[in-house]
């Protein structure tokens, strides 16, 4: 045990301290001078998620990896099964069918977030067998699509578009470091420029149809959404003020920004869901473009353990879990920080550690469990 203890990644713990002190201290802001939320106690939970994530956390790095990745089936049978069940016994918040309630609705339950490690496990015991060799399409890409396509089209049924996309976002990093060949990845390029070509095309020429079809099945939302990304000056500022009130906070903020729990900030009147996805708007205004810098060196430091931990395995199953969970990661923090600032289009992707969450806490705690167990159970380790 005490040389398992010696071989624990301990940087990583020190930066997962590091975002949960940033994570107490911005949702206490955030809910500072809002009525609605002032007594929601949401800064004692987040503490009382991120306690029961270390444990987690621990749990999972002492477990052998390699024991979840035989039965991956399991895991992937339950989180689909999950995600059908939330379907039908769930509960709707803004607009999306995407929670379970538990303790009369003090906690609530997203099964979208556990399908992600669910997924990760999945494709790397899919892939196991091959041990590095080249990659076949119908024998391996074809069937790891499906793997990803499943819970993609549950979870954008729900309807979830944001963490339909990190699933895509994973089946495409693990492939890669699964060893596609290359014949495979200009096919798979060129397709992808031709899908977006004609969604672009058919979205500008075809707007007024998509419209009616959406707003007919219940989903005029999304086609809100792209309309603020891809026409900004066709559509009413209503659309635009999530994202424009954002870009204000964060600019706001200046260099050292304008202090902490200010109760006249921009975020705390005019910024939707500021303890949640629109938190990073909160950090620009209240301690400016230091403050965002020091979150993006702690990202920085957490994925560059990850990708050293994925380089130093031997496994190749090992370092495929790294290279999806660090996927799915860095994606979260560049589509979270970049709807905010206007590069990328408004989804409902939280910020990893930062965004108020117990199922994202627990989830990317224990994802980050598993690269400690991959860095303890190398195979001059595994007993």
């Amino acid at each position: 045990m005490l040389a398992k203890l010696k071989r624990i990644d301990w940087l990583i713990v020190l930066v997962l301290l590091g975002l949960m002190t940033i994570s107490y201290l911005l949702i206490e802001s955030a809910i500072y001078t809002n009525p609605r939320y002032q007594d929601s106690g949401m800064g004692q939970k987040t503490l009382f998620f991120y306690g029961i994530g270390f444990v987690a956390h621990f749990a999972a790095a002492f477990f052998n990896y390699r024991w979840i990745t035989k039965i991956w089936y399991v895991f992937y049978a339950a989180g689909i099964g999950l995600l059908i069940a939330v379907r039908y016994y769930g509960v709707t918040i803004n607009n999306a069918r995407s929670w379970f309630s538990l303790m009369d609705g003090r906690f609530l339950f997203q099964p979208a977030e556990l399908m992600k490690i669910m997924l990760i496990i999945a494709i790397a015991g899919f892939l196991a067998y091959r041990k590095g060799q080249p990659l076949r399409l119908f024998r391996e890409v074809l069937p790891v699509a499906v793997l990803g396509f499943i819970p993609f089209a549950l979870v954008l049924m729900q309807p979830d578009l944001g963490n339909a996309i990190i699933y895509a976002v994973i089946v495409i990093g693990m492939l890669w470091v699964g060893n596609l060949r290359y014949v495979v990845v200009i096919a798979g390029i060129v397709t992808g420029v031709l899908l977006l070509g004609g969604f672009l095309y058919g979205y500008y020429n075809y707007h007024d149809e998509i419209e009616v079809f959406l707003t007919e099945k219940g989903s005029a939302h999304w086609l809100e959404r792209v309309d603020a990304f891809l026409m900004p000056d066709k559509v009413g500022k209503d659309l635009r003020y999530h994202v424009e009130n954002a870009m204000t906070a964060i600019g706001s903020g200046g260099l050292l920004g304008d202090g902490y729990k200010q109760g006249n900030s921009i975020h705390n009147w005019t910024v939707p869901l500021p303890f949640s996805d629109s938190i990073f708007a909160v950090l620009g205004e209240e301690f400016g473009f230091v403050g965002a810098a020091l979150l993006l060196l702690l990202y920085f430091l957490l994925i560059y353990r990850l990708i050293y931990a994925a380089i130093q395995s031997e496994d190749l199953t090992g370092a495929l879990l790294i290279t999806g969970i660090a996927s799915m990661l860095v994606f979260q923090i560049f589509e979270n920080i970049g709807m905010l600032m206007d590069i990328m289009p408004l989804t409902g992707i939280t910020l990893p550690f930062i965004s108020y969450g117990g199922s994202s806490v627990l989830i990317n705690m224990t994802c980050l469990g598993i690269v400690q167990s991959i860095r303890l159970y190398r195979p001059e380790q595994a007993s």
